[in-house]
């Protein structure tokens, strides 16, 4: 049985799963599809088209599934799916889909804190921590497991890679490859993030494998060339490849 609170406004037509817990002055969009556990705390907005998963906790001010801000948007069926034991912190805000992808994706076991904002198509994975104020433009897609910090900006269209650390305050148009810290200004690759990788079960071999990896791609001016210098010198394990594939099909070009 669900625990609706008197103060709060569901549309008939939205559908709720089991034992979920809408507190005061939350709004429940029509065409919204709810699953199980989750909880939202005061004044948390399910807009249209949303589709939520379970086990979520919604904090207060969040909101879900809003109306693109892109200009080309003109009312189209679009839907934002959140995934299942995410924290979504006060004021964040996510867009629903446009024209161009149709949809909004935020994946599993994601830490969203306060303020930030995911907008129209972007693609988050699942196990991210994104930090207070970081903002994603349209289209961005972020891998499993990387770590943002706070006030980040993202260019539209770009893709950041899994395992990454990036530090807080930077800005990018150019894609992020895995397994890297990058930071500074402007922002530009600061080595691999050795800790974060040592904490998710890395071995040193592997991790020895990824710098080795980096350190043969940024020694040639040409991208191309470095993939070369890792396909003739390195094991191409998992980890290679991904790195390998992640700067052929860079279409903005990776920081350097």
């Amino acid at each position: 049985m669900n625990t609706i609170s008197p103060l709060a406004f569901v549309h008939p037509e939205a559908q709720l799963g089991d034992n979920n817990i809408i507190g005061p002055f939350c709004y429940i969009d029509k065409n919204t599809v709810i699953g199980d556990n989750n909880v939202m705390q005061n004044s948390v907005t399910i807009n249209y088209g949303a589709r939520i998963g379970n086990n979520n906790e919604f904090m207060p001010g969040a909101s879900i599934s809003t109306k693109p801000q892109d200009l080309k948007f003109k009312g189209e069926d679009t839907i934002c799916e959140i995934g299942d034991n995410n924290s979504i912190r006060e004021n964040v805000t996510i867009s629903r889909g446009t024209a161009s992808k149709g949809t909004t994706i935020v994946g599993n076991n994601n830490l969203l804190m306060e303020n930030m904002h995911i907008a129209h198509d972007c693609v988050i994975g699942s196990g991210c921590i994104i930090g207070n104020s970081t903002k994603f433009a349209g289209e961005v897609v972020v891998d499993d497991n990387a770590i943002i910090s706070a006030t980040v900006l993202f260019h539209q269209f770009i893709r950041i890679g899994g395992y990454v650390m990036i530090q807080g305050g930077s800005r990018t148009s150019q894609d992020i490859p895995p397994y890297i810290i990058a930071g500074k200004e402007p922002i530009r690759y600061a080595g691999v993030n050795i800790i974060g990788l040592r904490r998710r079960g890395f071995s040193n071999e592997t991790i020895d494998q990824i710098h080795n990896a980096y350190r043969l791609l940024y020694s040639k001016g040409i991208l191309a060339e470095g993939i070369e210098e890792i396909k003739k010198n390195l094991p191409l394990t998992p980890e290679i490849n991904y790195i390998i594939n992640f700067v052929q099909s860079s279409k903005r070009g990776i920081i350097r």
